[in-house]
């Protein structure tokens, strides 16, 4: 099997300029060159990218899919380090998780204290505005 970058791109849903990208900080290994010296990729670079590809998807940050990959290429080794990184990723999730639930309960009640008005008395207008010292400036009485 001999894909272009293009081909490459296409079976794994990345642009051109990520490929590139992952060949430069050493994600992906330099590519073997035609005659014409176009970049040619086969069925163990198209692992690769799909790997890097899905790992991306879950969330894994581009350091954590090196160590992934690195741990990967030792097909004898134990998986705790592989499990590691995994854990450490789920607990990041976690985090952001109960951060959005923050952000969204925070957020309803702002718009829950709306009760009408005009723009000039928006009390969601207010929240987003400007605060002193950390302190929200006070709220008028209506939306």
């Amino acid at each position: 099997m001999a894909l272009t970058i293009g081909d490459l791109g296409k079976a794994t849903n990345t642009k051109v300029e990520t490929v590139r990208y992952y060949e430069r900080i050493g994600l992906l290994p330099a590519p073997a060159r035609s005659a014409g010296n176009y970049r040619t990729y086969g069925a163990v670079e198209l692992g690769r990218l799909s790997f890097i590809r899905r790992a991306r998807d879950l969330g894994f940050s581009l350091d954590q899919v090196r160590a992934l990959l690195g741990l990967s290429d030792d097909r004898t080794c134990d998986c705790a380090g592989i499990d590691r990184i995994a854990n450490e990723h789920l607990r990041e999730v976690d985090r952001k998780l109960a951060d959005l639930a923050a952000l969204r309960r925070e957020l309803k009640a702002v718009i829950d204290s709306c009760d009408g008005g005009t723009v000039a008395e928006c009390r969601i207008i207010e929240a987003l505005g400007p605060s002193i010292d950390g302190q929200v400036l006070p709220k008028s009485p209506r939306c």
